[in-house]
């Protein structure tokens, strides 16, 4: 198995495409943990530039929408096509919403699941507030009805909605582990879903807690011989990175704490770095 450390498009978006895409390959990174841009220079930009370079992509799926269900679900199907196109090691997925019923949700993963059959790409759907997966409770009524659903673990999510660092949610816990197929590695904690700085030592319970679940996830894949398991350094500019009051200055610079992550990871996964 080889990790690949992927790079978010999220909180660059100001930067022109090509100036982001150069910054975070001269960084180190493998490659990124994007949306296919709307615009058709972008796109192609984005798609010549992974060829060029021999970098990797997770793309992302989050823009489904639509009044109705229905038009959700024609939505949800669309974007996944639009998501293969460059050949992704597999599609992140901000799949359904909270609000929907589990039957509704479980009709979109029936989705992703019938579009990894006909196009061997696979869906993971990621652990993310206000989504499918937004909690553990929710998760593990999925898991018990689709034995194929596989996810993103960003588990900071959960722990921000339990207000926990999941003590009471050990079964549930153990079976997204088993189910994750890409990790989001942002640290978060019982009141947020990202500490300031993963390095700071009043965040090291933290860290470590994180730490101790990408281990099991990384060594669980390693096991099961997938061949490419991405890992996103996915910590977020304002709001999710606080504030000072009254200065609107963020408290510490997000591109540096991602490839503090970038490094953190390379280094404790270092085997399956080659």
């Amino acid at each position: 198995m080889q990790i690949k450390i992927l790079a978010p498009l999220w909180g660059h978006e100001h930067l022109e495409y090509g100036a982001f895409l150069n910054k975070m390959r001269f960084a180190g990174y493998d490659g990124f943990d994007t949306w296919i841009p709307d615009d058709a220079n972008e796109k192609k930009l984005l798609f010549d530039y992974l060829q060029q370079h021999e970098m990797y992509i997770v793309t992302h799926q989050h823009q489904a929408g639509g009044e109705t269900f229905e038009a959700f679900k024609t939505s949800f199907r669309k974007n996944l096509y639009a998501c293969a196109e460059p050949a992704p090691i597999l599609i992140n997925s901000h799949t359904g919403r909270d609000y929907f019923s589990l039957d509704q949700n479980l009709q979109l993963i029936d989705i992703a699941l019938e579009f990894t059959a006909k196009t061997g790409i696979m869906v993971v759907h990621e652990t993310h507030r206000g989504r499918v997966g937004y909690s553990p409770q929710m998760t593990a009524e999925i898991f018990a009805a689709r034995k194929d659903f596989m996810i993103t673990a960003d588990l900071s999510h959960w722990v921000c909605v339990t207000e926990s660092m999941l003590e009471n949610f050990s079964a549930t816990l153990d079976e997204a582990i088993l189910r994750s197929r890409h990790i989001h590695t942002r640290v978060g904690y019982e009141e947020g879903p990202q500490v300031p700085h993963p390095n700071a030592p009043e965040w090291k319970y933290a860290l470590d807690k994180f730490v101790a679940w990408w281990d099991r996830i990384v060594e669980l894949n390693a096991v099961n011989e997938v061949c490419v398991m991405p890992m996103t350094t996915e910590f977020g500019p304002q709001p999710y990175m606080p504030s000072i009051p009254f200065t609107n200055t963020p408290v510490a610079d997000q591109f540096a704490i991602n490839c503090f992550m970038k490094d953190f990871v390379h280094e404790r996964y270092q085997q399956y770095r080659h």
